[in-house]
């Protein structure tokens, strides 16, 4: 239904509204090949073994030509399938950049009011701007893993500005303590920045680097103590409280803008833009008083 975008759907978030805010939101992001999957499924393992009940959504790449998506990462995890505890849920793009699709933060609202103690979500690999997922969650993991240049591609990113939690995987393989140096330094670098902003030392979060080799589900127990110790803090400083919030906003601003889209597309339909279109074309009109004019019938009213 969230999906689809189906007519149940206001209603079905109405209901919903009342149990949610509850699950703690975990981002998992990086590069493609650093293990993403790998370590979201090791990370599911040891949550259950502590007894959570967890959420997967793991969005997919859709293919420019077909809109498909082979959604393999329900595929790999299949070792948790049978588990009454865990939803999996593959999500396509559908064209969507930032590394999420458009339904996500609808379906994350669902698993929250389902009662998911944790949600994880898998972005798309992703390059320097598709970082959409650092809105979405309380914790945002980056996953690197040596021998990728992804030292170099974390400075250029500006990794230390969307990590919450740094994670070296592979960490067996040669390269990983040049790695974890770099990272280090970095981390540095934006903890002498913090101190020269101001402000109280016990309110700032020092970013952990932890080194994992998720295959083999080593550092995983690291892993999830830095995610927990990270919601403490959120807890204490109040940031947890100004994330969802933004959260919200950012929410609420995306389903406002689809369906204005909706109704500029009823307009598309209608006499108004191509009669619009033709005074553009004739020169008789300019296409920011044609854009004013569309918007009018739209019934929002002219831009101030």
């Amino acid at each position: 239904m969230v999906e689809n975008d189906g007519p149940q759907l206001r209603e079905a978030s109405e209901a919903l509204a009342p149990h949610t805010g509850r699950a703690q939101i975990v981002g998992i992001t990086g590069s493609p090949g650093v293990g993403k999957s790998t370590t979201t499924s090791a990370l599911v393992a040891l949550l259950r073994a502590q007894g959570r009940r967890i959420g997967v959504l793991a969005v997919d790449p859709s293919s420019p030509f077909s809109g498909g998506a082979l959604l393999g990462d329900r595929v790999r995890m299949g070792e948790h399938a049978t588990d009454d505890g865990v939803f999996i849920r593959s999500m396509a793009t559908r064209g969507k950049l930032g590394g999420l699709a458009w339904s996500t933060p609808q379906a994350l609202r669902v698993l929250d009011a389902a009662g998911c103690d944790v949600v994880l979500i898998e972005t798309v690999g992703v390059g320097q701007s598709e970082i959409e997922v650092v809105g979405l969650a309380d914790t945002t993991l980056v996953l690197l893993a040596p021998g990728m240049g992804d030292g170099i591609q974390a400075a250029k990113a500006g990794i230390l500005e969307i990590a919450d939690v740094l994670v070296v995987n592979k960490a067996d393989r040669d390269g990983a303590a040049q790695t974890v140096r770099d990272l280090r330094y970095m981390v540095s670098l934006g903890a002498r920045t913090d101190a020269a902003d101001g402000g109280d030392v016990d309110e700032r979060w020092t970013r952990p680097i932890v080194r994992t080799v998720a295959a083999r589900a080593e550092g995983i127990d690291e892993l999830v103590a830095a995610v927990d110790a990270h919601r403490e803090w959120l807890d204490r400083s109040g940031e947890g409280a100004r994330r969802r919030n933004r959260r919200a906003e950012a929410e609420i601003q995306a389903v406002a803008l689809r369906r204005l889209q909706e109704r500029l597309g009823d307009l598309g339909g209608s006499a108004a833009l191509p009669a619009l279109a033709a005074r553009v074309g004739a020169g008789d009109l300019d296409p920011y008083s044609a854009a004013d004019a569309l918007i009018e019938a739209l019934g929002v009213g002219r831009p101030g």
